[in-house]
């Protein structure tokens, strides 16, 4: 039976929501996952340190006994955010980074950022302290395709930020597009980009032949067959400014199965074993462990986790559950479409 060894992961982007479904989803996270960059997006936002410190309380208090499990806590960017709370939640500990949601590009991002320009000082007060800014990398006007939301976003606001506060750290996060990943290699320093699982195996193809297949659907959402092969290449490239940001996002299924579904995909709890499956796919499975274990960590300036995880490749397909149970309602779990022969054996040993 063929295994590999490798440091234990972390999620560089990952929603719990709150509630019923935190409770459902955490342990799949906990399991597997140290560490995890959790998103502010609720209803409402984790807008202040105080709301941050809150929801980090509510989220350990669903971790399941015996995982060890850490939640690094972010703040959703509003044109009001006060850049001396933003400062304390660095200084404390507490916050890991700030998120920038354009308003309207993603699941609760109403609230986000209309104009660059309003939130300048926040970031360049950020820049001064060490604060790294996560971004959802899509415009949202009208006029701009769904596909190419990500490219216009890099031209008109990313290098503007970029060119105007250089000092500041930035995660591109979720890269989708070809043009992303050719950014972020294209660039010289403070610049780096989280990949998903689900992003490195569907196309826009997934979602659209034969009929609508709304589990699919995220935003970003999935591009074409040169894209995804392009986060292919880089998320196996040893390159370390690419790194494992899941972007795992539940929605109770009645969320998704409708007239106007959500933007999402469940996928913590087989995240591993299709990675596994990718690299290996790719003849890369030596470049695994700094894809998932030590990229992420290096960027934000944490050390790599000491615990190891042990992964084998079975003879017979493993199984998960097509959904979920929560008290909030079922789950679909992300279908990779392929049979999945590698699995966790150990995550803690």
């Amino acid at each position: 039976m063929k295994t590999i060894s490798i440091r234990r992961p972390d999620d560089w982007h990952l929603h719990l929501r709150d509630g019923a479904v935190l409770a459902g989803v955490i342990g799949d996270t906990s399991r597997h996952f140290a560490r995890a960059i959790i998103m502010p997006n609720l209803v409402p936002p984790v807008v202040t340190t105080t709301d941050a410190k809150a929801y980090q309380e509510r989220i350990l208090a669903a971790v399941p006994a015996g995982h060890r499990f850490d939640p690094l806590m972010t703040l959703y960017l509003t044109e009001h955010t006060d850049a001396n709370d933003v400062e304390e939640g660095k200084k404390s500990g507490l916050i890991t980074a700030v998120k920038l949601y354009p308003a309207g590009a993603t699941t609760n991002s109403h609230g986000g950022v209309h104009n660059i320009d309003k939130v300048m000082p926040v970031l360049e007060r950020m820049a001064k302290v060490g604060l790294n800014l996560c971004v959802h990398g899509e415009v949202t006007t009208p006029e701009v395709d769904i596909f190419d939301r990500e490219a216009v976003f890099i031209e008109e606001k990313l290098d503007v930020i970029r060119r105007r506060i250089p000092e500041l750290k930035v995660t591109m996060e979720h890269v989708t597009s070809k043009v992303g990943v050719d950014y972020i290699i294209a660039s010289d320093r403070n610049l780096a980009g989280s990949i998903t699982t689900h992003h490195l195996i569907i196309n826009r193809n997934t979602i659209l032949v034969g009929g609508i297949r709304p589990h699919y659907y995220c935003l970003p959402i999935a591009k074409r067959e040169t894209d995804r092969q392009a986060l292919r290449k880089a998320a196996t490239s040893g390159d370390p400014r690419f790194f494992l940001g899941t972007d795992s996002a539940p929605h109770v299924d009645g969320m998704k199965e409708c007239a106007c579904g959500c933007a999402g995909i469940y996928t913590s709890i087989n995240t591993m074993s299709c990675l596994a499956h990718v690299f290996e796919d790719e003849g890369a499975l030596d470049k695994l462990e700094a894809f998932t274990s030590l990229h992420g960590p290096a960027w934000y300036g944490l050390a790599p986790n000491e615990e190891i995880m042990v992964l084998e490749k079975r003879d017979e397909p493993q199984t998960y559950p097509a959904k979920i149970e929560t008290d909030a309602g079922p789950i679909t779990v992300f279908d990779p479409q392929f049979p999945l022969h590698w699995a966790v054996r150990d995550a803690t040993a």
